[in-house]
């Protein structure tokens, strides 16, 4: 046998090889080049800085580059469309949020299933909301508020960054579990200025975005959205206090095509847990109004899937349409 056809037939037997390969083999290298991970939201957005902080923990962490690339358009439904149609090798990672929860029931022509066609890896953390509203308004506390929409009906506007926003069916679930009539303005960019000036006289909104307002005096903050109170607002209690089970927060995390091979859906998993437990990581997510969260890639799944019911009842309750 010549040495071109040995040397032929050690490659063909390599090749073959690696065709039948463990997916535990394929973990063990993995990753061998860049991961390009897919955030749905333009360069600058919370949901862009929470992936490059874990992005580069990652990075860090097993020595090759994870690469935040912005694909906005459509309510994230661009870049998790890339991610769904993409090889189920690892290399290509989608910046999960709970948009993307709220999406499976608000469009009704997505090409996709989220719950089907991305698999769980890991739950990143949470964002917490605040029920604020402008000092001009009588009520004082959530009660209040509750009763003096009743008796006003349809006199509260309320704001929202967009129709089918997490914090737009927040607002949606607290009006049907409270039983009021309040009016939705949704706003293609930042209420803010209009919330301050009394043009609009209540937002749910991220805490980071409010705290600074609140502790001045130039918003109200009525109640925290998470099931019990938060460490950034100490005395502003939980809706859930006088609205039992109401909950609705933002989230984020990672998610991977379809039939990723589980063991490097785990190794993702521990490395973005172990990042997450960082000081430095804990200290911006504080900074951000972020609570990290922990949990293996079934735990996520189970997550998405509550969620994805939840937000889905509410907008079909809600008849919730985009314009």
């Amino acid at each position: 046998m010549d040495v071109r056809r040995r040397s032929f037939l050690q490659l063909a037997a390599g090749a073959a090889a690696l065709t039948v390969a463990s997916p535990a083999a394929w973990a063990q290298s993995y990753p061998a080049r860049p991961v390009r991970f897919m955030v749905g939201y333009p360069a600058g957005y919370a949901p862009d800085i929470v992936a490059r902080l874990v992005a580069q923990s990652l990075s860090d962490r097993v020595g090759q580059q994870f690469v935040v690339e912005n694909r906005p358009g459509a309510g994230s439904n661009i870049a998790t469309e890339l991610v769904v149609r993409a090889a189920p090798d690892g290399y290509m990672l989608l910046l999960l949020t709970s948009t993307n929860a709220v999406n499976a029931s608000l469009y009704t022509n997505l090409s996709f299933n989220v719950i089907h066609d991305i698999v769980p890896v890991a739950r990143i953390g949470g964002t917490p909301f605040v029920l604020v509203v402008n000092p001009s308004l009588q009520p004082k506390t959530v009660p209040e508020l509750i009763a003096y929409a009743k008796a006003n009906p349809g006199k509260i506007n309320v704001a929202s960054n967009g129709i089918g926003t997490t914090p737009h069916v927040a607002f949606e679930l607290f009006k049907m579990t409270t039983n009021t009539d309040m009016v939705h303005v949704p706003y293609r960019g930042n209420y803010m200025t209009d919330l301050l000036g009394g043009q609009v006289q209540a937002a749910f909104t991220p805490i980071a975005s409010a705290l600074e307002y609140i502790r001045t005096g130039k918003l109200r903050a009525l109640a925290v959205t998470t099931s019990t109170r938060q460490e950034a607002l100490p005395d502003v209690p939980a809706v859930a206090e006088f609205v039992p089970g109401y909950e609705a927060t933002g989230w984020y995390g990672i998610g991977a095509p379809s039939h990723t091979p589980a063991d490097i859906i785990e190794k993702v998993n521990r490395g973005t847990n172990a990042a997450l437990g960082e000081a430095q990581m804990k200290t911006r997510f504080a900074d951000l109004g972020l609570a990290a969260v922990t949990g293996s890639p079934a735990d996520f799944g189970n997550f998405i899937a509550a969620e994805t019911e939840k937000w889905g009842k509410v907008i079909r309750e809600a008849n919730i349409k985009l314009e």
